[in-house]
């Protein structure tokens, strides 16, 4: 199951050179970008950990690129994404956000129905991904990051 978060989720993985477009194309809007990572990608999963600092007044993809590359070379099982943040109006909105890497196997979603009171019925998605301890979930390493290149 291929998760489906962000701007080109549906299309096939951007190469380089198409995440370089895209980057610059934040930058000449004037917008911060930052870049994340996570190994829980559930859809209500806001809070990702951030690689590094946003960064601001950038103009050159490179600098960004080069984090980029930090990030999949320190998490190579993990999600990462691209944010870039429109800051115009005096807030910070995510103007683009985008997968710029994913595991090789993507474990999927499971829906489990729940019967709650007055015979209603719930459902909850959660990540098949969670069934592992954090630091476990991609690669069988320890949780204590050992054997995955933390």
């Amino acid at each position: 199951m291929r998760i489906t978060q962000g701007t080109f989720s549906f299309l096939p993985d951007l190469s380089d050179d198409q995440i370089r477009a895209q980057v610059q194309y934040c930058l000449d809007q004037g917008w911060a970008i930052n870049v994340e990572y996570s190994d829980d990608p559930h859809p209500r999963n806001t809070y990702w950990e951030m690689w590094n600092i946003p960064m601001f007044d950038v103009r050159d993809a490179a600098p960004i690129m080069r984090e980029i590359k930090a990030c999949r070379e320190q998490y190579p099982r993990h999600y990462i994404k691209v944010n870039a943040y429109n800051f115009n109006r005096g807030r910070e909105t995510v103007a683009l956000s985008f997968l710029v890497n994913r595991p090789a196997e993507e474990p999927g979603f499971g829906l489990t129905r729940q019967e709650v009171q007055g015979r209603t019925i719930n459902y909850v998605v959660r990540s098949y991904a969670t069934d592992k301890p954090e630091g476990m979930r991609y690669d069988g390493a320890m949780p204590n990051g050992s054997g995955n290149g933390r």
